[in-house]
């Protein structure tokens, strides 16, 4: 939501993807990217830390479900299983067919959509899901000098993560997308940005740039975690002129890249409509 594939490729040309799941730790951001280098060969991976800054728990069942069955079949989705389950709850959730077994009694329209005819359309989207609608917040007032906030398991996969893109000759940028940012998320921040340091990685809090992006605190946000499509224009756009000032080519008018000017027309449409992505597709 915070990432506008459709306007950094319109006014940039930078060919990107929003790749990620709901609440998304870091053991599974290592598993997608171990996977999705074997098909693709990125100039740059920026890596959001919200979610290893509001979820503590080694286990995070609450969404694991869903961001399982975003991979196909491999031995990285099965190691990524195996780190994101408890032994004795593999077989809940391992093969994906025993998580969705019980329910051919609610099986709708929309759960054949995807499989009949909206999968280009979902592609194209390139992640980016545009959220319409304001939550009115106050300028958060934050302050921490704890530099400890990440937990062993997910700094241990930041670290797996670094060494991956360095062996792959990728340049790894670590950001935090703004949000409604609260005191105690200071700590995850100060020390992954001290990791950064430590292996010469970019590390920017865009919270901290709020201002200097134009994001409005009364209308920019769609809920205290997301920026709504207004906010993720503002910040794609500031974000956009870094990216391409650090190296990341401009691909508009070279062939095998159609289906992002496509995804231009899907996201244009969304917005005219005032339809969100996730309330035409399940």
């Amino acid at each position: 939501c915070g990432i506008n594939t459709a306007l950094l490729w319109e006014e940039f040309g930078i060919a990107g993807y929003d790749y990620s799941g709901a609440e998304e730790p870091l053991w599974m951001t290592y598993y997608y990217l171990l996977e999705a280098l074997k098909y693709q060969t990125p100039k740059m991976v920026v890596l959001d830390l919200y979610a290893p800054a509001r979820f503590k728990s080694d286990y995070q069942y609450e969404w694991v479900q869903e961001n399982i069955q975003g991979m196909r079949f491999s031995k990285n989705k099965l190691k990524m299983v195996l780190d994101s389950v408890e032994p004795e709850k593999l077989l809940e959730y391992y093969p994906d067919f025993f998580m969705y077994r019980d329910r051919y009694a609610n099986i709708k329209k929309q759960d054949f959509k995807y499989v009949f005819g909206e999968k280009e359309i979902l592609e194209a989207f390139k992640g980016y899901t545009p959220y319409f609608g304001a939550r009115e917040a106050s300028v958060p007032e934050v302050y921490s000098d704890e530099r400890n906030g990440m937990t062993e398991k997910s700094e241990h996969y930041l670290r797996k993560i670094i060494e991956l893109t360095k062996e792959n000759n990728i340049q790894l940028m670590l950001i935090v997308v703004p949000y409604i940012i609260i005191s105690e998320d200071l700590s995850t921040y100060y020390h992954a940005q001290d990791i950064a340091l430590e292996n010469d990685l970019i590390f920017i809090n865009y919270n901290e740039y709020v201002g200097d992006i134009g994001l409005d605190y009364t209308q920019d946000f769609y809920d205290k975690s997301h920026l709504n499509h207004q906010g993720s224009s503002k910040f794609t756009r500031y974000l956009g002129g870094f990216l391409s000032g650090n190296g990341v080519p401009d691909r508009r008018g070279e062939e095998g890249y159609e289906s992002w000017e496509e995804g231009i027309k899907l996201v244009e449409n969304f917005v005219n409509t005032g339809v969100s992505l996730s309330d035409v597709v399940y």
